[in-house]
């Protein structure tokens, strides 16, 4: 079952030890993160998404490096 504070606390660390440090050359870009510390980067969301979904599967997190925004996906079916 979804938890959105555990979401909130693993996507909070997940930026934090893999997006951060990019900030300052990917600031803008798109980032797709796994549980497992896998990232994919790319300049719009639905580049990032459609590859990430077909890289990693569902139920990881997406974030915009930079301006905090989250978001995690379960599954896609139309993208």
């Amino acid at each position: 079952m979804f938890d959105e504070n555990e979401s909130k606390d693993v996507g909070d660390r997940l930026y934090d030890e893999f997006a951060r440090p990019l900030e300052q050359e990917h600031y803008g870009e798109f980032i797709a993160i796994t549980r497992d510390g896998q990232i994919l980067l790319g300049p719009t969301l639905r580049d990032v998404m459609v590859r990430a979904k077909e890289a990693f599967g569902p139920g990881n997190f997406v974030f915009k490096i930079g301006p905090r925004a989250v978001g995690r996906w379960l599954r896609a079916t139309h993208l």
